[in-house]
């Protein structure tokens, strides 16, 4: 992904040098594109494939939505990300239905708690000024609590792998 990111950043660059940024913004700016756009490709493949694309879709949609506002640890590669990514998307909504049991509930709880207590945690290359941290805390706890009211399995299974994220497992080593 990054070579091709690399060959279309130059090939817009050598179309308008005079006005577009350096290669290097470019580059990391369609890998972060191009990157979504496969997870989003493979997921829905996979989930169409499943015959459970719409559940496919909302797990991924509500994910990454909750994730935009609570922040998270990242995996180490752009690849690792797009496999764990697209199979969380794929068969977590595949395998686990919870709709209308106690362990859907208990699920939202902890996903509720754990964004009170650790959300937001942006990413160290964010630059999300400290003062609207407490605004980002706040939606991410409204998102989770929605679903108390929603019922829905998927938003409660993606709220939940979310919530993992936001933990801060390195301090949580080191003790």
């Amino acid at each position: 992904m990054n070579t091709l990111a690399l060959k279309i950043s130059t090939a817009i660059k050598n179309a308008n040098p005079e006005e577009t940024g350096s290669i290097e913004v470019l580059q990391y700016s369609l890998n972060i594109i191009l990157n979504t756009f496969l997870i989003i490709t493979c997921s829905l493949f996979f989930g169409w494939l499943l015959n459970n694309a719409t559940a496919t879709l909302l797990f991924f949609a509500s994910f990454s939505i909750l994730r935009i506002f609570s922040g998270g640890f990242h995996l180490r590669t752009a690849t690792a990300c797009n496999v764990v990514t697209t199979l969380l998307c794929v068969l977590t909504p595949y395998f686990f239905n919870l709709k209308g049991t106690l362990l859907l509930t208990v699920l939202n709880m902890i996903s509720f708690i754990m964004m009170c207590f650790f959300a937001p945690n942006p990413d160290k290359n964010a630059r999300i000024p400290y003062h609207w941290f407490p605004h980002l805390k706040i939606i991410s706890i409204f998102l989770v609590a929605s679903n108390f009211f929603i019922g829905s399995s998927v938003l409660g299974l993606a709220f939940f792998v979310q919530s993992l994220t936001v933990l801060p497992w390195k301090r949580r080593l080191k003790l």
